[in-house]
């Protein structure tokens, strides 16, 4: 879908074009940022596109350079006005890896110390050659 795009039954779709409430923090012509009515921590919010694409797959490239000029923004700001300890900016793509809604987001997580989340993972430890292979793969 290009720019202007919505697609009818999403969610994300309606919030960002503002045919459902939300709790706006910023809006401007191709973003809204809300807060997440489901938050990982206190101050938890979303950078919506109001155009429609599934996933970050479809963004295009100068999209996906304003989304991250706005996260750091709002990280900046957050931070600022809600004191947090640290900042976790989270995109996910495809059900495997934790999307939920498909409709390209970013999550803005203001943490706090002992606020008792746990984003993160369990390091593998891959040899020197299964890295190469890896390398080898990704650039050949």
């Amino acid at each position: 879908m290009g720019v202007g795009m919505k697609e009818e039954n999403c969610i994300f779709c309606k919030i960002a074009g503002g045919e459902i409430p939300s709790k706006t923090l910023y809006e401007d012509e191709e973003f809204r940022v809300i807060l997440d009515l489901g938050p990982a921590a206190k101050g938890h919010a979303l950078i919506l596109p109001k155009s429609h694409y599934a996933d970050l797959y479809e963004l295009p490239e100068d999209t996906a350079a304003h989304a991250m000029i706005l996260a750091k923004r709002m990280a900046a700001r957050m931070t600022d006005r809600l004191h947090c300890d640290g900042f976790n900016l989270m995109q996910n793509n495809g059900e495997t890896a934790g999307q939920t809604v498909f409709h390209f987001h970013m999550h803005l997580i203001p943490r706090y110390q002992d606020d008792g989340q746990k984003i993160g993972w369990k390091p593998g430890e891959p040899s020197a050659e299964e890295l190469e292979e890896i390398r080898n793969k990704i650039i050949g």
